[in-house]
């Protein structure tokens, strides 16, 4: 079973996301295009392609398919229908699937890199949690770090305050700075 705030951290933890609301529900975007909501009745709803929610369907026996003028858009679940493993794994499909296509790519690399011990220049002190988060958001080197404000790299699952001191210290050292925001 999973929470309203597990749903937000992993999709948070997503590049290019945003929170926002609509028809009254909690809702999150990737470049502007709406791949999650939860309903006022705690259901998740996700969007993705028929065959990414064929299997999502097989996997959950709760979950049901959303269509739009006969068309799968996608699927909705109850939230406490769900662990938070699987949670995070149709999240990040939805995403995938309406994420830009760069953006996508960037970072299944990024998690490839990380998966097989990729090469990056961050920090080791910053702890394995926010590497993995930073790898998992496409972020390998300091200087792409700079892009990214404090509240941005907070709201990534793994990086917390011991991890934003210490990019802050090693940025220093280069004479960079987060992004202010």
């Amino acid at each position: 079973m999973t929470s309203k705030a597990q749903l937000r951290k992993a999709v948070l933890s997503l590049p290019g996301v945003e929170e926002g609301a609509h028809f009254g529900m909690l809702a999150f975007k990737v470049r502007g295009k709406g791949f999650a909501s939860l309903t006022n009745d705690d259901f998740v709803q996700l969007a993705m392609t028929k065959e990414l929610a064929d299997e999502a369907l097989a996997l959950f026996p709760a979950a049901e398919r959303v269509t739009r003028s006969g068309k799968s858009i996608g699927i909705r679940v109850p939230l406490a229908a769900v662990n938070g493993k699987d949670l995070n794994s149709l999240v990040e499909k939805s995403w995938s699937s309406k994420a830009p296509a760069a953006l996508a790519k960037a970072r299944l690399a990024a998690r490839a890199d990380s998966a097989n011990g990729g090469a990056h220049t961050l920090p080791g002190s910053i702890g394995k949690p926010a590497t993995q988060a930073l790898l998992a958001a496409g972020v390998t080197t300091l200087d792409e770090v700079i892009h990214w404000t404090e509240c941005e790299l907070l709201a990534l699952h793994g990086v917390g305050p011991k991890a934003i001191r210490v990019l802050r210290e090693s940025l220093s050292e280069q004479g960079m700075t987060l992004k202010v925001g």
